[in-house]
């Protein structure tokens, strides 16, 4: 009776250790402590977004969408796969993710026992007598018996820190393609405000000219002279810092790429081309505030999350007697030929079981800490998601009011352009003070500057827009 209740508790323990059972907490993900929707209403939807655009449902969520469909520029494209080919810290990110995961493997194999084969010769000589030993052995060594899943919650966690610097490396991913293509936007910019420059000051060179040579005849004040003078300066000024800005810009995407910028790029499409479909694929931002769960970063708090469940697991299971197993088996002789025949052979079989009894704590206090760890991973997790709503919102809002100005921007530029016109024309027929031609100048410099860079941060938005979305993975 006592053999038949021995091996039926042996097979019950049995059972379970094959079976996976482990003493980890019941995971649920934590509620998103968020909104069910992004906002809407003022301040989310464009006033000229009609005149803009159309209804589209063909449109695809950002996060099912991959960084080739969405951005469109083949110059843009292109730059973007040297990134990823090249760039450093996408490779230290790849690499952190060999490492996890090979580590992941040396957990895992501390299921099963470790088996080695071991011989050796051995001479010695006492007391005038010589002799000779021959042995081979094959064994395993402290094998723990895993009843209690101590090593399955710890192979449970290293596979989850695994995963989560896979989502981190795909994190990576997404944040080196958002940074190239707001670098190659920045050049583009830079280098139309470099353009709007050089036309501005040849246009100021040449109204200072005019004006000194209407004052060396008599017709013109030596005041108008200094303010055209002055004018063409602050213009020289701006050539310069545009120019080192465009320099800049260089350096700072070649650095991202790294790699130098290839001389075979295709063209690049015109830049106040905020909305045209050529640069970015239209997305669908109206989606459920839950799919952002799907984001790479959130998927990476989620997974350190699990990492740290399948912790307190392991704590728990530290609580339960520990069963190691010590085998060999082998042979023996002073012969090697001998070495195999009968009478050689010997074999060892050592099971130990420790019980912990009195710790002073120290199991109990390894336990609140795994709980610890785990209630601040769920408040990680937590504030990924509000920041990632906040990101998302504010993106959102922004692309909304954007559009609306740009809209006044371009026509701003058209006023200032017109008045620009004007004023000169009645400026060389004497209608008007020079003084009215010099501000229509810089009317129309400041608009194109300002819808430039309004333009920038409206194209830069809608790279922001994806990334916060969650898209770009491949």
């Amino acid at each position: 009776m006592m053999r038949l209740k021995l091996g039926a508790c042996l097979l019950s323990l049995a059972i379970t250790t094959l079976t996976g059972c482990t003493l980890d907490p019941h995971y649920e993900r934590p509620a998103a402590p968020v909104a069910a929707a992004f906002p809407q209403g003022d301040g989310y939807e464009s006033t000229t977004a009609a005149q803009k655009t159309t209804a589209d449902t063909s449109k695809a969520l950002a996060v099912d969408t991959q960084w080739r469909s969405f951005f469109r520029d083949a110059r843009l494209q292109k730059l973007i796969q040297i990134a990823l080919d090249n760039n450093r810290d996408l490779r230290v990110a790849a690499l952190n993710v060999a490492e996890y995961e090979a580590q992941y493997r040396i957990t895992r194999a501390a299921l099963a026992p470790s088996i080695s084969a071991s011989g050796g010769v051995t001479r010695e000589r006492a007391l005038g007598v010589t002799s000779v030993s021959n042995d081979l052995n094959i064994g395993t060594t402290s094998w723990e018996i895993d009843f209690f899943g101590r090593l399955r919650s710890l192979k449970r966690q290293a596979l989850e820190n695994y995963l989560s610097t896979e989502a981190s490396r795909q994190s990576t991913q997404i944040s080196l393609i958002a940074t190239v293509a707001t670098d190659y936007l920045t050049l583009l910019s830079d280098e139309r405000l470099l353009k709007i420059t050089q036309d501005t000051v040849a246009a100021d060179q040449a109204t200072y000219d005019v004006t000194k040579r209407i004052q060396e005849l008599g017709n013109s004040s030596l005041l108008d002279v200094r303010q055209a003078q002055n004018t063409l300066a602050s213009a020289q000024a701006s050539l310069a810092s545009y120019r080192r800005a465009v320099a800049q810009d260089r350096n700072n995407l070649v650095a991202v790429l790294g790699a130098p910028i290839p001389d075979d790029l295709p063209a690049a499409p015109a830049f106040d081309q905020a909305t045209d479909t050529s640069m970015f694929a239209e997305i669908d931002a109206g989606l459920p505030s839950t799919l952002l769960t799907r984001r790479p970063d959130i998927v990476e708090a989620e997974h350190a999350l699990k990492a740290a469940n399948a912790n307190v697991g392991a704590a728990r299971a530290a609580f339960f007697p520990k069963i190691e197993l010590t085998a060999t088996a082998g042979s023996s002789s002073s012969t090697l030929s001998g070495l195999f025949k009968a009478g050689t052979g010997a074999w060892a079989f050592a099971p130990t079981v420790s019980l912990p009894i009195f710790d002073y704590g120290s199991n109990k206090a390894s336990l609140d800490v795994a709980k610890i760890e785990k209630n601040i991973e769920i408040a990680d997790y937590e504030s990924a998601i509000q920041t990632a709503f906040k990101e998302v919102s504010n993106a959102l809002t922004a692309r909304a009011t954007y559009i609306d100005q740009v809209t006044a921007d371009h026509d701003y530029v058209t006023s200032a352009q017109s008045y620009y016109t004007i004023a000169q024309a009645r400026y060389k027929a004497g209608t008007d003070s020079f003084l009215t031609f010099l501000d229509a100048q810089r009317t129309l410099y400041t608009a194109q500057q300002q819808w430039a860079s309004d333009t920038l941060s409206q194209q830069s938005n809608l790279v922001t827009l994806y990334k916060v979305l969650g898209g770009g993975v491949e």
